[in-house]
Protein backbone atom coordinates (compact mmCIF):
# COMPACT_ATOMS: atom_id res chain seq x y z
CA UNK A 1 0.00 0.00 0.00
CA UNK A 2 1.52 3.40 -1.22
CA UNK A 3 1.85 5.60 1.87
CA UNK A 4 3.02 9.31 2.57
CA UNK A 5 5.93 10.75 4.72
CA UNK A 6 6.92 14.05 5.38
CA UNK A 7 10.83 14.04 6.11
CA UNK A 8 11.87 16.38 8.46
CA UNK A 9 15.33 17.65 8.06
CA UNK A 10 16.52 19.76 10.99
CA UNK A 11 19.88 21.78 9.95
CA UNK A 12 20.02 24.90 8.52
CA UNK A 13 23.92 25.08 8.35
CA UNK A 14 25.42 26.09 5.03
CA UNK A 15 27.43 23.25 4.95
CA UNK A 16 25.24 20.92 6.36
CA UNK A 17 25.32 17.07 6.31
CA UNK A 18 22.12 16.20 6.59
CA UNK A 19 20.72 17.06 2.97
CA UNK A 20 22.61 13.80 2.19
CA UNK A 21 21.03 11.73 4.86
CA UNK A 22 17.57 12.92 3.88
CA UNK A 23 18.29 12.50 0.03
CA UNK A 24 19.18 8.80 0.50
CA UNK A 25 15.72 8.36 2.80
CA UNK A 26 13.71 10.14 0.41
CA UNK A 27 14.89 8.17 -2.44
CA UNK A 28 14.95 4.71 -0.71
CA UNK A 29 11.04 5.55 0.47
CA UNK A 30 9.89 6.63 -3.31
CA UNK A 31 12.14 3.18 -4.49
CA UNK A 32 9.48 1.36 -2.31
CA UNK A 33 6.51 3.59 -4.08
CA UNK A 34 5.87 5.64 -1.60
CA UNK A 35 5.72 9.34 -1.03
CA UNK A 36 8.15 11.42 0.36
CA UNK A 37 8.27 14.88 0.71
CA UNK A 38 10.83 16.91 2.09
CA UNK A 39 10.63 19.41 4.61
CA UNK A 40 13.95 21.76 4.99
CA UNK A 41 13.37 24.89 7.07
CA UNK A 42 16.60 26.35 4.51
CA UNK A 43 13.24 26.47 2.04
CA UNK A 44 10.37 26.90 4.67
CA UNK A 45 12.06 29.50 6.99
CA UNK A 46 9.68 29.63 9.95
CA UNK A 47 9.93 32.13 11.84
CA UNK A 48 10.70 31.34 15.53
CA UNK A 49 7.53 30.13 17.15
CA UNK A 50 5.10 32.85 18.43
CA UNK A 51 2.16 30.97 17.71
CA UNK A 52 1.13 27.42 16.80
CA UNK A 53 -0.44 26.87 13.91
CA UNK A 54 -3.10 26.07 15.50
CA UNK A 55 -3.44 29.01 17.52
CA UNK A 56 -4.54 31.47 14.44
CA UNK A 57 -8.08 31.78 13.21
CA UNK A 58 -9.22 29.39 10.03
CA UNK A 59 -8.06 30.58 7.10
CA UNK A 60 -5.72 33.19 8.36
CA UNK A 61 -2.34 31.26 9.50
CA UNK A 62 0.93 32.23 7.35
CA UNK A 63 0.63 30.49 3.77
CA UNK A 64 3.80 28.59 4.82
CA UNK A 65 2.32 26.52 8.23
CA UNK A 66 -0.80 26.33 5.60
CA UNK A 67 1.26 24.21 3.85
CA UNK A 68 2.94 22.17 6.13
CA UNK A 69 -0.74 21.34 8.09
CA UNK A 70 -2.18 20.05 4.77
CA UNK A 71 1.42 17.73 4.20
CA UNK A 72 1.07 16.57 7.40
CA UNK A 73 -2.56 15.93 7.67
CA UNK A 74 -2.52 13.66 4.89
CA UNK A 75 0.90 12.02 6.29
CA UNK A 76 1.04 8.94 7.52
CA UNK A 77 4.62 8.91 8.95
CA UNK A 78 7.14 11.53 9.58
CA UNK A 79 10.67 10.82 9.09
CA UNK A 80 13.31 13.31 11.41
CA UNK A 81 16.78 13.68 10.11
CA UNK A 82 18.34 15.27 12.76
CA UNK A 83 21.59 16.05 13.57
CA UNK A 84 23.41 16.27 16.98
CA UNK A 85 24.26 20.15 18.28
CA UNK A 86 26.31 19.68 21.69
CA UNK A 87 24.88 16.25 22.79
CA UNK A 88 20.96 18.33 22.07
CA UNK A 89 18.27 18.44 19.18
CA UNK A 90 19.26 21.34 16.47
CA UNK A 91 16.95 24.28 16.99
CA UNK A 92 15.85 25.01 13.41
CA UNK A 93 14.16 21.15 13.90
CA UNK A 94 12.61 21.99 17.16
CA UNK A 95 11.32 25.50 16.00
CA UNK A 96 9.80 23.31 12.86
CA UNK A 97 8.36 20.60 14.93
CA UNK A 98 6.60 23.55 17.73
CA UNK A 99 4.62 25.19 15.16
CA UNK A 100 1.98 21.77 15.27
CA UNK A 101 0.34 19.30 17.26
CA UNK A 102 -3.08 17.88 16.06
CA UNK A 103 -1.24 17.42 12.53
CA UNK A 104 1.16 14.98 14.34
CA UNK A 105 -1.49 12.49 15.82
CA UNK A 106 -1.72 9.04 15.71
CA UNK A 107 0.85 8.86 13.29
CA UNK A 108 4.47 6.94 13.73
CA UNK A 109 7.81 8.91 13.90
CA UNK A 110 11.39 8.21 12.56
CA UNK A 111 14.76 9.38 13.75
CA UNK A 112 17.83 9.30 11.72
CA UNK A 113 20.24 10.91 13.37
CA UNK A 114 24.03 12.04 12.49
CA UNK A 115 27.04 13.38 14.00
CA UNK A 116 30.28 13.79 12.38
CA UNK A 117 31.78 11.85 15.30
CA UNK A 118 31.37 8.19 16.43
CA UNK A 119 27.94 8.19 17.92
CA UNK A 120 26.05 9.16 15.03
CA UNK A 121 23.85 11.75 16.44
CA UNK A 122 22.29 8.91 19.37
CA UNK A 123 22.15 11.87 21.87
CA UNK A 124 19.75 14.12 20.24
CA UNK A 125 17.84 11.09 19.35
CA UNK A 126 17.05 10.10 22.86
CA UNK A 127 15.75 13.77 23.15
CA UNK A 128 14.03 13.59 19.92
CA UNK A 129 11.99 10.56 21.37
CA UNK A 130 10.70 12.72 24.10
CA UNK A 131 9.33 15.39 21.87
CA UNK A 132 8.10 12.94 19.42
CA UNK A 133 6.11 11.47 21.65
CA UNK A 134 5.01 14.41 23.61
CA UNK A 135 4.22 15.86 19.64
CA UNK A 136 1.19 12.30 19.57
CA UNK A 137 3.99 11.13 16.63
CA UNK A 138 5.88 8.62 18.82
CA UNK A 139 9.26 7.29 17.15
CA UNK A 140 9.78 3.41 16.58
CA UNK A 141 12.03 1.78 18.44
CA UNK A 142 14.96 1.39 15.95
CA UNK A 143 16.97 4.06 14.96
CA UNK A 144 18.82 4.77 11.93
CA UNK A 145 22.29 6.16 13.34
CA UNK A 146 24.99 7.56 10.70
CA UNK A 147 28.20 8.48 12.22
CA UNK A 148 31.01 9.84 10.82
CA UNK A 149 28.36 11.21 8.14
CA UNK A 150 30.88 13.29 6.31
CA UNK A 151 32.70 9.85 5.00
CA UNK A 152 29.73 7.87 5.09
CA UNK A 153 27.70 9.37 2.62
CA UNK A 154 28.65 11.11 -1.07
CA UNK A 155 26.59 14.67 -1.55
CA UNK A 156 23.67 12.77 -3.61
CA UNK A 157 23.35 10.22 -0.95
CA UNK A 158 24.99 7.25 -1.82
CA UNK A 159 26.28 4.80 1.12
CA UNK A 160 30.05 4.28 1.31
CA UNK A 161 29.52 0.89 3.02
CA UNK A 162 26.96 -1.56 2.25
CA UNK A 163 26.20 -1.97 5.40
CA UNK A 164 24.23 1.64 5.71
CA UNK A 165 22.19 0.99 2.90
CA UNK A 166 21.09 -2.67 5.01
CA UNK A 167 20.40 -0.81 8.30
CA UNK A 168 18.24 1.86 6.41
CA UNK A 169 16.06 -0.92 4.58
CA UNK A 170 15.52 -2.54 8.06
CA UNK A 171 14.73 0.75 9.32
CA UNK A 172 12.18 1.64 6.92
CA UNK A 173 10.51 -1.63 6.73
CA UNK A 174 10.09 -1.16 10.83
CA UNK A 175 8.91 2.57 9.82
CA UNK A 176 6.60 1.01 6.98
CA UNK A 177 5.45 -1.46 9.13
CA UNK A 178 4.22 0.72 11.83
CA UNK A 179 2.88 3.29 9.69
CA UNK A 180 0.35 0.97 7.93
CA UNK A 181 -0.65 -0.42 11.08
CA UNK A 182 -1.81 3.04 12.22
CA UNK A 183 -3.16 4.11 9.17
CA UNK A 184 -5.35 0.93 9.54
CA UNK A 185 -6.50 1.99 13.39
CA UNK A 186 -7.08 5.94 11.92
CA UNK A 187 -9.08 4.48 9.47
CA UNK A 188 -11.19 2.92 12.08
CA UNK A 189 -11.61 6.09 14.50
CA UNK A 190 -9.15 7.18 17.22
CA UNK A 191 -9.82 7.38 21.38
CA UNK A 192 -9.88 11.90 20.54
Amino acid sequence: MPLTFAVLLGSVRSERQGIKAARLLLGALEARGHEAVLVDPLVTRLPLLDRMYKEYPQGQAPAELETLATLYRRADGFLIVSAEYNHGIPPALKNLLDHFLEEYLWRPSAIACYSAGGFGGVRAAMQLRMTLGELGMPSIPSLFAIPRIGSALSDDGQPAEPRTRQQMERFLDELQWYAEALKTQRARGTPY
